[in-house]
């Protein structure tokens, strides 16, 4: 942790890394996740203390972390749509189940919400979004979602055909379902991505997004189906039992892989940090989402052999995806991370273990052995969010905004390692 930065070896070419040329064609891009166009790069602030070891004044290093003005105004307006939502879906809920179905399927409901939110938390864990919008993506898919769809429905229902009450009922099912739910769910995405772009700038936040949203809408839905099955069934037991393992058991991801789509398509379309391209990500990615739940909401009699056959590799191919994404961005916080110890700021072991799961998991250890646990983990948490801060100053868009950030959590990182080594 304290020993000075090694000068790396120099290039093919006999430059060092200090050489913006050099540095571009031989380290920049390491994956296809955080592509970075040449006329963008831009190296890395020199470390002026001479030794990553300097602690900076007090003065310099202290960080007022305050939320963006455009996050302040979504989490508080996120807020308030979610209470007056409460006020059209609560009334829904208890006339559709009644008081004890409500109070069953709310409990029931948390079972497949506990696993999709472990499965964010999994995925979040090597950049962590704020909690505040974590939050926000919950209430939005619990509540306001849930309202704009109830809202929407009856106009879409007027589209229907009214011949006989099956036609009308598997339009509704197949046609009205997936376009108004996937476009009140993504909706939350699309107020995420223009309003708090510091957070959403990639394929990983969508994904994370998506899912907290789609999770927060399974929830809702999962209360009026199993509270329905107590409230209209002359065997509710049964009945809930079918129902819950149906939703519970073998669908519990359902919502999340059908949004996830559209979160997915839009993180790439956040690379470009322009407003335009963000909406457009926001329509293009809609369409695969309404399509898997089109797919899903048409399975009829043969439903075991669509769901082994179609649904479980969707599934397969979902997590292999997240997988992938995962992989990159570790390589991403790498190459981000040597870039800055190129200049000064960290070692290349503190790369090699700031850069890898078990290297993390090893430094908390051995912090945790001389009671600075906390500290470790602070450390690590700074650094991965000064190497995507670096990734957002080399996409070009608004890059004098993003330097700002970036020497302030410079001047963050050397606090939390004088912490970490005293």
């Amino acid at each position: 942790m304290s020993m000075n930065p090694q000068q790396p070896a120099p290039g093919p070419s006999g430059n060092r890394p200090g050489d913006p040329q050099w540095e571009f064609h031989e380290q920049t891009n390491p994956s296809w996740m955080g592509h970075v166009r040449q006329q963008d790069y831009r190296p890395a602030p020199g470390h002026r203390g001479g030794s990553v070891v300097q602690v900076m004044p007090e003065s310099a290093s202290t960080v007022a972390a305050r939320p963006s003005s455009g996050v302040l105004s979504l989490v508080v307006g996120g807020g308030i749509l979610a209470f007056v939502s409460l006020f059209l879906v609560v009334p829904f809920l208890l006339a559709n189940t009644g008081i004890t179905g409500f109070a069953i399927g709310f409990f029931a409901s948390l079972i497949p919400l506990a696993a999709v939110l472990f499965s964010v938390y999994v995925i979040d864990r090597w950049e962590p979004e704020p909690k505040r919008l974590l939050l926000f993506a919950f209430t939005w898919g619990a509540a306001v979602s849930i309202a704009v769809t109830l809202l929407i429905q009856p106009v879409f229902a007027l589209a229907a055909p009214t011949s006989d009450e099956a036609s009308f009922r598997d339009f509704m099912t197949t046609v009205q379902a997936p376009v108004v739910e996937e476009f009140a769910k993504s909706l939350g995405l699309l107020l995420l991505l223009l309003l708090a772009r510091k957070h959403f700038d990639g394929p990983v936040d969508g994904v994370v997004f998506a899912f907290t949203i789609a999770g927060g809408f399974a929830f809702t839905e999962n209360i009026l189906y199993f509270g329905r099955a107590i409230a209209e069934s002359s065997t509710p037991g049964s009945d809930l039992a079918q129902i819950f393992f149906l939703r519970g058991v073998m669908s519990p991801f359902a919502h999340a892989i059908f949004t996830g789509t559209t979160g997915l398509i839009m993180g790439f379309a956040a690379r470009r940090w322009h407003s335009g391209v963000s909406v457009a990500g926001f329509v293009v990615g809609l369409v695969p989402a309404m399509v898997l739940h089109n797919r899903w909401n048409s399975m009829g009699q043969d439903f075991l052999a669509q769901y082994v056959l179609v649904q479980v590799p969707i599934f397969l191919l979902a997590v292999g995806c997240i997988v992938a994404l995962r992989v990159a961005e570790t390589r991403l916080t790498r190459q981000r991370l040597r870039e800055y110890a190129a200049a000064g700021w960290f070692t290349p072991a503190e790369v090699g273990m700031l850069a890898t799961a078990g290297g993390r998991r090893q430094a908390v250890r051995w912090a945790g052995a001389y009671n600075r646990g906390p500290q470790m983990k602070a450390f690590v948490k700074a650094a991965t969010q000064l190497a995507f801060t670096r990734q957002r100053i080399l996409s070009g868009r608004d890059v004098a905004l993003h330097q700002q950030d970036e020497l302030q959590q410079l001047h963050h990182l050397v606090a939390l390692r004088a912490a970490v080594g005293h």
